[in-house]
């Protein structure tokens, strides 16, 4: 809520309610306001159990992978739904059935999910090779990484016209692979902190092996619009991590932990999303019903990216193929060009498609005083 101070002065409210009454002082600390509990924000979660019908994922000794990741997938949701009222859990899979890669993280953005996660048992040649790695969209120059993400993605290639689904993508072809990997991913810190999290949970409650959180051009990690993770949860390849990853116990653990690092990461969302923010240090004043004046909140906008940069390019058609409202945002010294400026989110679907022959790698992004904010959430604030 944008709150008017009747001398003039603008600050930023992130409250549902006014009615309250503030004593401002430079000289003190603000403390954190909550929410009634009921009345915390409702959360959606989507969980993607890897592979499934026919394709099989990876093959064990005495197991398959899609049984694995279905088994933990729901015993993740079980926990979560029983330990947090507050979640709703959405399955893109509950059963032994096929699902296209492209409708995973389609059926995350149908159910305007906040969280999506992906849950994968890794393979490798070398049956030593054991542990837990979490990914994120993200480039790498890891030959490794790159493999594990090629091979997911190989998987479209089991459903029909997939050249022509996916837009030619070559899920075999590494520069194909590297190209897509450099795409923006507005929802990476997000991502990033929530996969910090179930590593976390997997090294220190699991005593899983720490492989580390890692970036991999992953398809159904680019294509949601939320924060993402896709969990590797151990090796099927490894005996005595086929075992634990079939055991009872094993998924449990494991379904634990993740939960477990859900719960913290909506915990510290919640703990943020009322707190007073954008008020300055030096400013003194004191406020009431009395003085304040409400004005309606800044809507967020849609644009298109086209092009991003470490190095600032000049503005001009030449420099960007034609395309002449071009505008630049500097973000910490990663400078995004962008076209379009759009209330409707639709109009920026039509504009972006009308862009992709030139600029096969545009997206949309959402920004709220010129600044990228989730596309999810802009998306939301709309609708209310």
């Amino acid at each position: 809520m944008i709150v008017k101070f009747k001398n003039g002065k603008l600050y930023t409210f992130n409250i549902s309610c006014i009615k309250i009454i503030l004593s401002i002082s430079s000289f003190l600390l603000f403390p954190l306001i909550m929410l009634p509990a009921d009345q915390e924000k409702q959360w959606v979660i989507v969980i993607d159990p890897g592979h499934g019908g026919k394709d099989p994922g990876a093959i064990g000794s005495f197991s398959k992978e899609e049984d694995i990741n279905l088994a933990i997938a729901l015993k993740t949701g079980a926990y979560i739904e029983q330990n947090l009222k507050n979640v709703k859990i959405v399955y893109t899979r509950k059963e032994d059935k096929s699902v296209d890669l492209y409708d995973r993280p389609r059926i995350a953005n149908e159910n305007n999910a906040d969280l999506f996660i992906s849950i994968h048992t890794n393979q490798a040649s070398a049956k030593s090779a054991t542990g837990a790695e979490t990914f994120i969209m993200g480039h790498t120059k890891d030959k490794e990484n790159l493999a594990i993400a090629m091979k997911e993605n190989e998987v479209m290639q089991l459903e029909d016209d997939y050249s022509v689904k996916y837009k030619g993508f070559d899920p075999k072809s590494p520069e194909s692979s590297i190209m897509f990997m450099v795409m923006q991913n507005v929802y990476q810190k997000q991502s990033l902190n929530l996969a910090d999290k179930i590593q976390t949970e997997l090294r220190e409650r699991v005593s899983r092996n720490d492989r580390s959180v890692k970036q991999a051009g992953f398809w159904v990690l680019f294509n949601t619009t939320m924060p993402s993770v896709l969990i590797e949860t151990g090796f099927i390849s490894n005996p005595a991590e086929e075992k634990f990853l079939n055991s009872e116990q094993g998924q449990n653990h494991l379904a634990s932990a993740i939960f477990r690092a859900c719960k913290d990461y909506i915990d510290e969302i919640n703990s943020r999303s009322i707190a007073i923010t954008d008020i300055k240090k030096d400013t003194t004043l004191t406020a009431s019903l009395d003085n304040i004046i409400t004005e309606p909140e800044e809507l967020p906008v849609f644009t298109v990216q086209i092009s991003s940069s470490t190095v600032k390019k000049e503005i001009s058609p030449a420099n960007f193929k034609g395309v002449k409202d071009v505008r630049e945002l500097n973000l910490r010294g990663n400078f995004k060009y962008v076209t379009g400026n759009f209330s409707d989110y639709s109009d920026a679907v039509k504009y972006r498609k009308e862009l992709i022959h030139k600029f096969p790698d545009a997206f949309i992004i959402a920004l709220k005083n010129n600044e990228p904010v989730p596309l999810q959430e802009a998306l939301k604030q709309l609708k209310k």
